[in-house]
């Protein structure tokens, strides 16, 4: 199933495509733009944003993240994470130039992606957001 028909299925429909072909894990990238710059730059927000992420897409977290504030080039410093999770990893980017952000959720659980994309545009106050859902075989 290529990239494109996945993003433009529902959360229903995709998970449906999961169960039905059985991939190892499903992967989905989030890109937000014009993100609320006092949240990108709080390491306490991304801290409450890692863990009400994998509540909402029910993912037991494994230790605590790692959330390091760092770049020395302008256009990409900013913080960045990583949350194991029991069933793989969750990452992301927030870049303080641009305001945007990128998350990343691995998974071999099923989760919504869309449902996940959506939380993240909420809670980063982005204008806008991009999706991309992949099966890793």
């Amino acid at each position: 199933m290529e990239i494109k028909e996945l993003q433009e299925k529902s959360d229903k429909e995709i998970l449906e495509e999961y169960k039905k072909l059985k991939p190892w894990g499903l992967y989905t990238s989030v890109d937000l733009k014009n993100c609320d710059h006092k949240t990108i730059c709080s390491k306490e927000k991304i801290m409450e944003f890692i863990v009400k992420l994998c509540k909402l897409i029910d993912m037991k977290r494994f230790g605590e993240p790692q959330i390091v504030n760092f770049g020395e080039e302008e256009r990409v410093a900013g913080y960045s994470f990583t949350q194991l999770i029991e069933t793989s990893l969750i990452s992301g980017h927030l870049p303080i130039q641009n305001n945007a952000v990128y998350i990343d959720i691995f998974s071999c659980k099923e989760y919504g992606p869309k449902k996940a994309a959506e939380f993240c545009k909420e809670f980063f106050k982005a204008d806008s957001y991009k999706i991309n859902v992949v099966f890793r075989f």
